[in-house]
């Protein structure tokens, strides 16, 4: 039971890890920018947003209006849109970094917890799939929710823990030209995907 659940975690956790998303795109920016430590703390993410999306989702399991998630959506389109800009509008004139101070710091948790919290995707998988998993698990023991949760966000997390460290290795191999070039393109790609929540919510 304990190693089914663990599998069934790890599997979720690749899927979700590896599918392309605003969290995803936003860690290989960060990383590009500022290297691995920058990318890591956008990467960790899930962890300061997932436990209340689990716990609203699982207490209020599928009685959350539609509306709720278009504004979701909404909100989440127009700040993803926003990184985009911003990233595309310093790429001109940017600059391998390869240190971040205490407020850089703080700033790349914040714009991946944001990002992650407005995304409907987290949201949409607590209700449909995760949330009722999660309760049949617990039904027949923790052990088996708690090692589902372990395998989940152990790939979850780790695939873009390593995405960020290859981006961040990478990096220094690049000419200014082509660094810039790759990070007007990370920020083309937030705005495609900025354009794409809002479309949803508008839907």
């Amino acid at each position: 039971m304990i190693v089914g659940a663990l599998w069934l975690g790890l599997g979720f956790g690749l899927s979700a890890g590896m599918s392309p998303g605003p969290l995803q795109t936003l860690v290989i920016t960060t990383a590009l920018q500022r290297g691995f430590g920058a990318g890591l703390r956008v990467a960790l993410a899930p962890f300061v947003t997932d436990l209340p999306i689990i716990v609203i989702t699982v207490l209020f399991l599928r009685a959350m209006p539609p509306i709720v998630l278009s504004m979701l959506a909404l909100f989440g389109g127009a700040f993803v849109l926003y990184l985009a800009v911003e990233t595309m509008r310093h790429a001109a004139d940017a600059q391998l970094v390869t240190s971040a101070s205490a407020d850089e710091a703080v700033h790349d948790l914040r714009r991946g917890t944001l990002v992650n919290l407005l995304s409907p995707h987290p949201w949409l998988f607590w209700i449909g799939v995760g949330g009722p998993l999660l309760l049949q698990l617990a039904a027949t023991s923790w052990q088996g929710a708690s090692a589902f949760l372990l395998g989940f966000y152990g790939l979850l997390i780790g695939s873009k823990v390593i995405l960020a460290a290859a981006v961040a290795g990478g990096r220094h191999y690049l000419s200014p030209t082509w660094y810039r070039r790759i990070l007007f393109g990370s920020g083309m790609l937030l705005g495609v995907l900025g354009i794409g929540l809002l479309w949803d919510a508008l839907r």
